[in-house]
């Protein structure tokens, strides 16, 4: 089930011989399923609204981790401290994501494709899709666990048969790809509001008095309710884990339709709740979360007060009584499938692009959501739950160094003209590696890696996430300067300079290898073919050598293509 070649006499490569031409297997082949998953998204394609667009994003931050996450960071480092690490974690997560939700949704990229163009060259990124998928297996793990729990309390299923039923639950669904993952979280949506919303109602009438009570909660670890600035900073880290969730809003952005003047103020709303304003959301949960487990501590300990199950069914005890278990194992239910479809989803479209370059193979999206369960499914059974904050805060060190660097090349070097103005995400573009993006990212994780680990003292320690963060956002800039952006474009797109006439970019080009029609942002110019190539049979060829960018300066590009432009523009009634 693998993408294959047949000989094809009326094209030959550089030496003369009969050239290859591809035909993809039949799941790889059926965009109902792969939903472009390795290449630009077309415009043909964007077939739903910004207002569906944006809610099917948003369903997929149904998840309870934020629960746990929160509870964890407040039972360990107190309300205080607590409060204040959610809210600056909040805030740099917005903060970071606006531009990369706003590039994704406008070029129809992924958070893959954003990256290669984003400073970090071809297979520089390819270190990224492994950092993304491990994102998606360790939060689907974290999820699987929390569903594990509920259905372990409601139903008394063994925690290991929990575990595989929330691992093949899912993939009936993530097999359909965003048409089916569109119409579940619709369909969900409401009985989750209701779900989410009740405890806290109940609680409003049966604890009034709570919250004043949380606010002075001082942790179960003896952290204390005042300030601490070394709890503070652990807590920022351990929040931070979630700031790769922008990869899977992006997963869904990049469906978003082309901006026009008639849908404007619709598309920047639902890029900016869909993008960045999942953290609103998520902070919130987090808050609540701890405040919904603080109540149960005393009646169902420390350890169950961290698993969302318990704490919501004490939440709903005083008013439904014995159904309070079965409504609270449902909410937990919907919730869990609701995330965990995208991140096995996501999942599926990063291990795509990661094995696509290492191997140049492409059976399909559909069979890596089978590798990303797998690696989920060990985790649960290793009882990662347990080693939540320690995980996380690791994590976090790589993530934000990563997210960092992207934004600062969207931010800083785009605006000053130290990299392009548009994102190019094509191999026969692009350098291997591009210093700017991907060194900043491997010294600001490195480092902040050692400060984790305690070697520059307790409080480099502490603030180890900080210091990741900081130094991608200098170095990025700082590198293409250096390097005076040379390694973002391997040869200019052909056609791109001054005086050019902005293309229709919904116009379409067919493949000289696979003989399919492609959207002009999806082709590139082949010396091998004499024509024209999509991303993906570029991406996949193993023969050609990178011909393309070994040409004698000054040789000839194939005339047949015209430049992404910086602002992807289509006609108005495309939108």
């Amino acid at each position: 089930m693998t993408d294959t070649v047949t000989p094809d006499q009326t094209q030959t490569g550089p030496t003369g011989t009969p050239a290859p031409r591809r035909s993809y297997a039949r799941l790889a082949a059926d965009e109902s399923r792969e939903d472009y998953s390795l290449r630009y998204a077309p415009h043909s394609y964007r077939r739903w609204s910004p207002t569906m667009v944006a809610s099917t994003a948003l369903g997929g931050i149904a998840y309870l981790a934020d629960f746990a996450i929160g509870a964890s960071i407040v039972f360990t480092y107190g309300f205080t401290s607590g409060l204040a690490s959610i809210l600056t974690a909040a805030t740099i997560i917005f903060l970071t994501g606006i531009p990369i939700a706003r590039a994704c949704a406008t070029y129809g990229l992924d958070m893959d494709l954003i990256t290669r163009g984003a400073g970090f060259g071809y297979f520089g990124s390819t270190l990224t899709s492994l950092i993304y998928a491990s994102f998606t297996f360790i939060f689907f793990a974290l999820e699987g666990s929390i569903m594990a729990q509920a259905m372990h309390q409601a139903l008394h299923i063994p925690l290991p048969i929990g575990y595989l039923i929330t691992t093949l639950i899912v993939i009936p669904i993530v097999f359909r790809g965003m048409g089916a993952l569109a119409k579940v979280q619709a369909w969900t949506q409401p009985l989750w509001l209701v779900g989410l919303v009740l405890p806290f109602v109940v609680l409003a009438f049966e604890r009034p008095d709570a919250w004043a009570s949380f606010a002075s909660f001082g942790g179960t670890e003896g952290a204390g309710s005042g300030f601490d600035w070394i709890g503070y900073g652990l807590g920022t880290g351990v929040a931070l884990s979630l700031i790769a969730q922008i990869g899977e809003q992006a997963d869904y952005l990049r469906f978003m339709p082309a901006k026009t003047e008639q849908n404007r103020r619709r598309w920047n709303l639902a890029v900016l709740a869909a993008g960045p304003g999942w953290v609103v959301i998520g902070a919130a949960k987090q808050l609540g979360g701890a405040f919904l487990a603080f109540v149960a501590l005393g009646a169902v300990g420390t350890t169950h007060a961290l698993e969302p199950i318990a704490p919501q069914i004490e939440a709903l005890k005083p008013w439904l009584g014995s159904v309070a278990l079965p409504a609270a194992a449902l909410f937990v239910v919907v919730s869990q499938i609701k995330i965990n479809v995208t991140n096995a989803y996501s999942g599926s479209l990063s291990w795509s692009n990661f094995f696509s370059r290492v191997t140049h193979r492409h059976p399909g999206r559909v069979w890596y959501i089978f590798l990303n369960l797998a690696i989920a499914l060990a985790l649960m059974e290793m009882n990662m739950f347990a080693a939540l904050n320690k995980l996380l805060g690791f994590y976090s060190n790589v993530g934000i160094a990563w997210i960092a660097a992207v934004t600062a090349d969207l931010v800083i070097n785009k605006p000053l003209g130290l990299s392009p103005k548009y994102i190019e995400f094509k191999r026969a573009y692009l350098y291997a590696v591009n210093p700017a993006g991907f060194g900043a990212m491997v010294i600001a994780s490195t480092v902040s890696i050692i400060a984790f680990f305690g070697v520059f003292g307790e409080v480099a320690e502490a603030f180890s996430t900080f210091i990741a963060c900081g130094l991608a956002l200098v170095l990025s800039p700082l590198l293409a300067w250096l390097t005076g952006g040379r390694y973002y474009l391997a040869r200019p797109n052909p056609v791109n300079g001054p005086g050019v006439e902005v293309p229709d970019i919904t116009a379409v080009h067919t493949c000289a290898e696979c003989e399919t029609a492609y959207e002009l942002p999806d082709i590139a110019d082949c010396p091998v073919r004499a024509g024209a190539v999509c991303s993906l049979c570029c991406s996949l060829d193993a023969e050609c050598g990178d011909a393309c960018r070994k040409r004698p300066k000054g040789a000839q590009s194939v005339p047949v293509l015209l430049p992404v432009p910086t602002v992807p523009t289509v006609r108005a009634n495309d939108g």
